[in-house]
């Protein structure tokens, strides 16, 4: 199974609760859900004065949006239903970094990091890296066997956010394939079992039951309860 298939199996699994932030506190998760800004509706007035005060502010360099960027697709890479930037995945971080402020230190710190480790081992900036060495330094942190270092939990924060980011937005709505719970056309239960069973249906009341011309009828029975339609 390719790693996007297993990001998104993972994804699929978890929809039927929340979303999975491994590397959040546990106040942080509630907060992140609450906030998918872009594609929630009802909103109070006071919330959405809120909401534009945070777009309306800056945390983040252009050099560290830059970063943020490239890094957020090494882990999640361009696919044909779309990318990190249809998404607005790092638009998405730097509302959230600013919504909870306990996020900032944590990927500020690591994307100073990744600058530092860069230069130390392959002489560039992160940036200026080739991809090649770019995953050597993400496999680097990205399988912690212990207690995490800090910047073992920057990138699994930088991971979830990400994941979250993209999955919870149209294009990764779409590219998840999910449905969601669809009506769909009941014909009865299917012959072979019916036969396996010994059963079968009596004529005379398919039409009535499995007709699904008139699956908006709402069904009339007489004072002595037959169905009269």
């Amino acid at each position: 199974m390719k790693r996007r298939d297993s990001i998104k199996t993972l994804i699929i699994t978890s929809l039927g609760s929340s979303l999975v932030l491994e590397g959040c506190l546990p106040k942080e998760k509630e907060i992140i859900y609450e906030k998918i800004w872009k594609y929630q509706y009802g909103r109070t007035p006071e919330e959405k004065k809120r909401d534009l005060e945070l777009l309306n502010k800056t945390f983040f360099t252009k050099d560290e949006m830059k970063k943020i960027k490239t890094l957020a697709n090494l882990i999640l890479p361009p696919s044909p239903i779309g990318n990190i930037e249809k998404a607005e995945v790092p638009e998405f971080i730097e509302f959230i970094v600013k919504d909870v402020p306990s996020f900032q230190k944590t990927i500020r710190d690591g994307l100073i990091w990744i600058d530092v480790y860069c230069k130390n081992t392959f002489n560039n900036t992160f940036i200026e890296s080739s991809e090649d060495e770019q995953k050597k330094l993400l496999n680097s942190i990205a399988f912690p066997k212990s207690d995490k270092t800090k910047e073992e939990i920057f990138f699994s924060t930088f991971r979830d956010l990400v994941v979250t980011g993209y999955f919870t937005s149209k294009v990764g709505i779409k590219d998840l394939e999910y449905k969601g719970n669809q009506p769909n056309v009941w014909d009865g239960v299917p012959k072979e079992i019916l036969k396996e069973h010994g059963l079968s249906y009596d004529k005379s009341w398919e039409s009535k039951f499995i007709d699904q011309s008139k699956r908006n009828d709402i069904a009339v029975w007489d004072d002595e309860g037959n169905l009269i339609s």
